[in-house]
């Protein structure tokens, strides 16, 4: 079994920046996502949001570094509609993690472990590898996530 433990932190020094948009086409979401992510984003996030004059629209969220505040906006102005963003500082407590690896009949599959004091409090297979598995498999995605979860509860 792998065990990459690292201790649980609070990062300093985040920020949130938001960015209300009621005239940009919503297909463009999932594509200015990945951009921020590439860009070293934390979490990018979109609530739905009833704007002025009952306009339907979204609310970008986006948490990350301050030192990456600059690469952030770029993205933001060129690839979204909006004329001016907000900050949010913050702070963000992060469980201690590792990742330990189950055996299953779809192959070995990782399986994300969240710390709390030293005590494991959450888990949560490897999406982007039960959803490999699945489609390689040509399964649903379910039964091979059910796989690892049921494996890894059952472990010794």
């Amino acid at each position: 079994m792998e065990f990459l433990h690292k201790d649980e932190h609070t990062d300093e020094g985040l920020i949130i920046i938001q960015a209300n948009l009621d005239d940009m086409n919503p297909e463009w979401t999932s594509y200015i996502t990945d951009l921020l992510l590439a860009e070293g984003a934390n979490d990018v996030y979109w609530i739905p949001i009833i704007m002025k004059k009952g306009r339907p629209g979204v609310m970008l969220n986006v948490l990350t570094a301050e030192d990456r505040l600059p690469r952030m906006e770029t993205v933001i102005f060129r690839e979204t509609t909006t004329l001016g963003v907000r900050y949010i500082r913050t702070a963000c407590h992060r469980l201690g993690r590792s990742f330990e690896k189950v055996e299953t009949r779809f192959g070995v599959l990782s399986v994300k472990v969240g710390y709390h004091q030293g005590q494991a409090v959450q888990f949560a297979p490897e999406f982007r590898e039960c959803e490999e598995a699945a489609k390689r498999y040509g399964v649903p995605l379910k039964d091979v996530y059910d796989e690892v979860r049921s494996r890894y509860m059952g472990r010794p």
